[in-house]
């Protein structure tokens, strides 16, 4: 594995222009990508049609489609790639679900989704529609919890990207599962 130093060079001369960077950085980021993916799949049901490669493709597809983006570091790309790979996660799980419409999709709790790195059955959707509700309440700690679950960055990591004291990220984090644990919970009970 190179060094997060390599990465980041090599994203500030990508940003710079340098499309040989981009070459040099494609092996490593993709890498990198593909555990991500392959971390979020292990939690999604046994018989998931979405295969990691297919899913590291499309989110790699969209990284380097973005021209705007300024990258400061290794942990700031993969902190923009756990949103996309969190919106195309969500966008199939909603795919699938309006194909089964109706049917009762096994549900997980938050606490074994978010404490269980081999939990199944990930319900994405309820846990994006909570999110979307935690950031319009507290966008600070719906970015953390995306950070964390969605990139897999470490509390150091987290809090280099937000700009925050680590202390500061473990107590948005505990305090966001706590909320987002509930908020499942009361979208589950309130189910047909």
């Amino acid at each position: 594995m190179c060094s997060q130093h390599q990465i980041t060079q090599l994203l500030e001369q990508w940003g710079g222009g340098d499309q040989q960077a981009l070459e040099k950085l494609t092996p490593l980021v993709y890498a990198e990508l593909h555990r991500l993916a392959s971390r979020h799949l292990r939690r999604e049901r046994a018989d998931h049609t979405l295969q990691s490669t297919a899913l590291v493709n499309e989110a790699y597809l969209k990284l380097v489609g973005q021209h705007s983006i300024r990258w400061q570091n290794r942990a700031h790309f993969f902190g923009i790639a756990a949103q996309l790979i969190r919106r195309i996660l969500v966008d199939y799980a909603r795919t699938r679900l309006a194909e089964k419409r109706g049917s009762n999709a096994p549900k997980l709790s938050l606490e074994d989704v978010l404490e269980s790195p081999a939990a199944r059955d990930l319900d994405l959707v309820a846990l994006d529609d909570a999110l979307e509700d935690l950031a319009k309440i507290d966008a600070r700690q719906s970015r953390v919890v995306e950070l964390r679950f969605f990139a897999g960055l470490s509390v150091e990591e987290t809090a280099e990207v937000m700009q925050m004291s680590p202390a500061t990220v473990k107590r948005e984090w505990t305090v966001a599962k706590a909320w987002l644990f509930r908020q499942i919970r009361r979208q589950a009970a309130d189910a047909p």
